[in-house]
């Protein structure tokens, strides 16, 4: 090859290089432009974390002085007799930008691992300016680095329903954490739930959101009892009324006879589920439409279980079905999983008083939103909270925190704080009016698939006792 092509050729590597980086740069500009505000700042952000990593990691502790010299090095100093200079290795990254920040992954090295990192995280956070930093590791020899730009907790975020099935629907998706990252509940196995927190702060809204996610998918199927309002047209869950095959509102003696009417459902399911499924436990198929997932929603608990104090005819009846209905709650709790029942309880406080220590401490899945005592936290979370002190829900009183929840997660150790986002009512109403087509009583359908008259055998079992009154 003479001089002539050798140059021809190289101007034709430099030129394909060149054009290679123009385009990189061109997509990169292109989705800078397209980006919103949030996003700008974030891929600038990114950049900065690139340039300044080779002169950041020997600063943070993240280094590593190699002595063993380079083959080249080494074959060239043959010779010589000055050794090579020893070379100093840092974790090669790969930086992706998001709205809230920047997710780093890195890779270890020998006396830079895990530990090492999470040591540093404090420094990384002000260097690559954001309000906190995590270090998660990532398979073996990686780490995760989940630096957050703007706080997630204190930024109000508003969920809009699909209207498409979910793909998993045992995934109850929450919000995001304080490291804005997807938080989801599996609910598959799950006896029950309980909410708990101030009025206000978010509980019906974390409800609502379950409700228009789940609700495009025939394969579950709601009732719910609201303890704040005495009519269906009324309170937070008219918006998705056509959605739920069953409502109750304050009445006891109503709320009595749908948790009875649930009940009898769990017996007749019982009885049949082996013949109509093959399995003794409804999880290992999964729900479906002919079988779903039934859920009870029980807003504001302690109005049916309280206990009525006084010696007046009315207070005795009010204790009686408030103890019928302790019973029946727990019948569900206890007794429907493996049928494909879930109980979720909200109310503001989960003492004893409120919901009965024997279908609360049943209940797997506990949340709470803010509290303003350190017994109320405990009684919605367990005593380990009190091992959490900056997790605890008594500092979530303020404003600003209005839909932040905190719970012990699946799967993580300790607690986790949860921005739950905000369901526009018109998207609820929106939900509701194009499934009320998959609408259907959980009992039609099991009768659907038995023998003429062996459900209803179960269901009417108890007709013909009286509604509990005082002795």
């Amino acid at each position: 090859m003479t001089l002539n092509e050798l140059t021809t050729y190289a101007a034709m590597v430099a030129m394909l290089v060149l054009t290679a980086f123009g385009v990189m740069g061109a997509v990169w500009l292109g989705r800078y432009i397209a980006a919103d505000r949030m996003m700008r700042a974030s891929i600038r952000q990114a950049v900065r974390v690139r340039v300044g990593w080779k002169r950041l990691a020997p600063m943070a502790g993240l280094s590593v002085t190699d002595k063993t010299p380079a083959l080249l090095a080494s074959l060239g100093n043959s010779d010589s007799d000055q050794a090579p200079k020893p070379r100093v290795r840092i974790p090669a990254l790969k930086v992706k930008p998001d709205r809230h920040g920047v997710v780093v992954r890195a890779n270890c090295l020998p006396k830079v691992g895990l530990e090492e990192f999470q040591k540093a995280a404090r420094f990384l956070a002000d260097a690559w300016r954001c309000e906190r930093v995590s270090v998660l590791p990532d398979g073996p020899g990686h780490v995760v680095i989940r630096g957050v730009r703007v706080d997630p907790l204190i930024t109000p975020t508003e969920h809009v329903p699909t209207g498409k099935q979910p793909e998993k629907l045992t995934k109850w998706l929450l919000g995001l954490d304080e490291y804005a990252q997807t938080v989801s509940v599996d609910l598959a196995e799950v006896p029950g739930v309980t909410v708990a927190g101030l009025p206000g702060f978010g509980k019906s809204s974390l409800i609502n959101r379950f409700i228009c996610d789940c609700a495009p998918s025939p394969a579950i199927q709601f009732a719910v009892a609201d303890g704040k309002v005495s009519a269906s047209h009324e309170g937070d869950y008219a918006d998705v009324i056509d959605r739920l095959f069953a409502f109750v509102g304050d009445d006891l003696e109503e709320a009595n006879k749908l948790f009875q009417r649930l009940v009898n459902l769990r017996k007749a399911r019982s009885s049949s589920l082996r013949a109509v499924l093959k399995t003794k436990d409804m999880w290992h198929v999964g729900p479906s439409s002919k079988w779903p997932l039934t859920v009870l929603i029980i807003d504001e608990a302690h109005t049916y279980l309280r206990d009525h104090k006084g010696n007046d005819k009315e207070s005795k009846k009010l204790a009686a079905l408030a103890a019928e209905n302790a019973r029946l709650i727990e019948d569900l709790v206890k007794k429907g999983r493996s049928v494909g029942m879930l109980v979720i309880l909200t109310t503001q406080k989960t003492t004893g008083d409120a919901i009965p220590t024997f279908i609360r401490d049943v209940c797997t899945v506990g949340m709470s939103f803010a509290q303003k005592t350190a017994e109320a936290s405990v009684a919605a979370l367990g005593e380990a909270i009190r091992d959490w002190p900056d997790a605890n829900p008594i500092h979530l009183q303020d404003p600003v925190y209005v839909g932040v929840a905190v719970m012990q997660h699946q799967g993580r150790p300790g607690f986790t704080r949860i921005r739950t986002p905000f369901v526009a009512e018109a998207d609820a109403v929106r939900i509701a009016a194009e499934t009320t087509h998959l609408t259907h009583d959980p009992a039609d359908l099991l009768s659907a698939q038995l023998p003429d008259g062996a459900v209803q055998r179960v269901l009417l079992a108890k007709d013909d006792e009286s509604t509990p009154t005082a002795a």
